[in-house]
C-alpha cells in the first residue's frame, strides 16, 4: 500500500454532504479530473494551492475546514 500524504482532508465528507456530488462534478467546478478528486481523497495527491482553494470555495468553507496538516511518520 502506498504510503499516504502529509495533507488531510474532508472533500468526500463535503461531498456527500452536498447532494451527493460525484467526484466527477467536483472535478468539473474546480477544474481536475474524476481521478484528481479521487487522489487527494485517499491522500495518494496533495493538491495545488490554487485547486485547494477552489475545492473551498465550491464548499463555500474555509481551506482549513478543508483541509489539515496530519504528520504521519
Amino acid at each position: 500500500m502506498a504510503k499516504k500524504l502529509p495533507i488531510d482532508n474532508r472533500v468526500k465528507a463535503l461531498r456527500e454532504a452536498n447532494g451527493q456530488m460525484t467526484q466527477s462534478e467536483l472535478g468539473e467546478l474546480v477544474g481536475v479530473t474524476r481521478q484528481t478528486v479521487a487522489a487527494i481523497e485517499q491522500r495518494r495527491y496533495s493538491p495545488s494551492l490554487e485547486t485547494a482553494f477552489r475545492i473551498a470555495n465550491t464548499f463555500a468553507v474555509t481551506i482549513d475546514e478543508v483541509f489539515s496538516w496530519d504528520a504521519v511518520d
